[in-house]
């Protein structure tokens, strides 16, 4: 069972995700940066991201395949995800409850509860989570890390403790990443590689490779839903999947992969998460749009 199947952002992933040849000559490129383009880079992530919505979303998970040796019977479980913009940058929040079921093992429960502040302008990140199996605290993970434009960047780990490292120039935290994979959209880019950390486990950064699809429509706007705002969801909407390895992995083969229906203003409607040995997907089953705390701060203190 992959720990990286609570990895959330990856997400936001989008949070996002082979042509081998291409993929190295953009590793290049992205190391080669000056200290200027990458300020840059990095100013104008944040100004893409002035257009997410802040929003809480609740995702139905269940298994629809398993693959050749696989020893799992059945995955069942939860996703919330909630992200706000506060005035500094932006905070999300991600609590997995996720049961499964093997085929010579007693079955088993996973809690996990994820939080992270990413600033605007991409460079810093703080980063907490916990885990339990079965109601016990199996892992808690809690840090921060910085980015310095044309600089390598680094983590400090408070738990585990005397754990840090240092980041490659180009690394990108999770809300960055979604930005550039919109700003790829927006250029008419079908490719978009790029190294990511977002502190959801001890394992360090991921290689992500987003594969940029056609325009399409949620098919939730198909009819009424209840619990789901569906004008959040009337904005452009892509298809695309995601690739994701070991940082320097020589390995042709990613750990595992998503297909999602990507919406420009943060949300996805429809995720599909591929392991070696199952398959899962997620399902958008409620939806709704958070205020912005920080504009309604502001009005609140123009009022006064």
């Amino acid at each position: 069972m992959s720990q990286r199947l609570f990895n959330p952002a990856l997400l936001l992933l989008i949070p996002a995700l082979l042509l081998a040849g291409i993929l190295w000559m953009n590793r290049e490129r992205l190391m080669d940066r000056s200290a200027a383009h990458t300020a840059k880079l990095h100013h104008n992530l944040g100004k893409t991201a002035e257009n997410f919505v802040p929003h809480k979303a609740l995702y139905d998970i269940r298994l629809i395949a398993t693959h050749s040796g696989s020893q799992v019977v059945n995955i069942s479980g939860q996703m919330f995800y909630q992200l706000e913009r506060s005035c500094e940058g932006w905070v999300s929040d991600h609590r997995f409850n996720m049961f499964y079921e093997y085929a010579d093992t007693p079955p088993v429960h996973i809690a996990s509860h994820f939080s992270t502040f990413e600033d605007f302008a991409g460079t810093q990140l703080l980063f907490s989570s916990q885990r339990r199996q079965n109601g016990d605290v199996f892992e808690e993970i809690r840090g921060d890390a910085a980015i310095k434009p044309g600089q390598d960047g680094q983590v400090d780990y408070a738990r585990p403790e005397h754990l840090s490292y240092k980041l490659a120039r180009g690394t990108l935290f999770p809300v960055a990443h979604t930005s550039a994979v919109i700003q790829s959209i927006q250029n008419g880019e079908t490719f978009y590689k790029a190294t990511i950390f977002d502190g959801s486990d001890v394992e360090g950064p991921v290689e992500v490779n987003s594969f940029i699809g056609q325009e399409t429509v949620s098919p939730l706007l198909s009819g009424p839903h209840e619990n789901v705002d569906t004008a959040l969801l009337k904005s452009q909407a892509r298809k695309v999947r995601l690739a994701f390895f070991p940082e320097n992995s020589e390995e042709d083969t990613a750990d595992y992969e998503m297909d999602l229906v990507f919406h420009e203003n943060g949300i996805i409607s429809d995720m599909t998460v591929e392991y070696d040995d199952f398959t899962i997907s997620q399902k958008l089953v409620a939806l709704e749009e958070l205020p912005d705390e920080c504009t309604a701060r502001a009005h609140s203190l123009k009022a006064d």
